[in-house]
């Protein structure tokens, strides 16, 4: 991997922050459907914080993906930049009332699919030259795939469907880009974070 403007342990962290954040998220998750609220709103505030924290990640990295694919560079950091703000304002929404919980978790299936577009992008450009391991790069990439799927909720943010039973079926298909963002991801960014960490 070729050198960022940015120190290796700086850029580990942020990575290692995304998937604690998330994993911090999932107790929440489980809290929600045992105990109840505020912990739903602390999930959606954990999505949120997750997001953001990527686009920061994929900003640090931004310099090394440049190197490697200029042309798909910027492209992958826009779609991460614009897919942590569609989250936060699917977290926004929910938190604050202003919609219902399915709605706008179509808004953060959506941004977190832009996220997974970068997710990919990043792989698939480093995979001849970063010294990464190889197992990390298909993750990412496998990762990036499944977080796409999350697309299929567009429909559903157009119409302004806010139920389960009122999604069409390929919208409620979208939602197993969830298995993305919230378990392969962080998965993959505390390994990357391990790596950048030891050296």
């Amino acid at each position: 991997m070729t050198p960022s403007s940015f120190p290796s342990q700086t850029i580990g962290w942020i990575a290692v922050a995304v998937g604690a954040v998330t994993f911090i998220g999932l107790v929440f998750l489980v809290l929600l459907f045992t105990v109840g609220q505020p912990f739903g709103s602390l999930n959606d505030a954990c999505i949120a914080i997750a997001a953001i924290l990527s686009g920061v990640l994929a900003w640090m990295l931004y310099p090394v993906q440049h190197t490697e694919s200029p042309s798909l560079s910027l492209l992958a950091l826009v779609a991460a930049f614009v897919g942590a703000l569609v989250v936060t304002v699917g977290a926004a929404l929910v938190i604050s009332g202003a919609k219902g919980w399915f709605l706008a978790g179509l808004y953060m299936m959506t941004g977190n699919a832009l996220i997974g577009l970068w997710l990919s992008a990043l792989n698939y450009s480093g995979r001849p030259s970063f010294a990464w391991p190889h197992g990390l790069i298909v993750l990412g990439l496998i990762a990036g795939a499944v977080m796409v799927v999350g697309f299929l909720t567009i429909p559903g943010i157009l119409n302004g469907i806010d139920a389960w039973d009122s999604a069409p079926w390929f919208v409620n298909v979208g939602q197993a880009g969830a298995l993305g963002w919230m378990v392969l991801y962080p998965i993959w960014c505390v390994w990357l974070g391990r790596i950048l960490l030891r050296t």
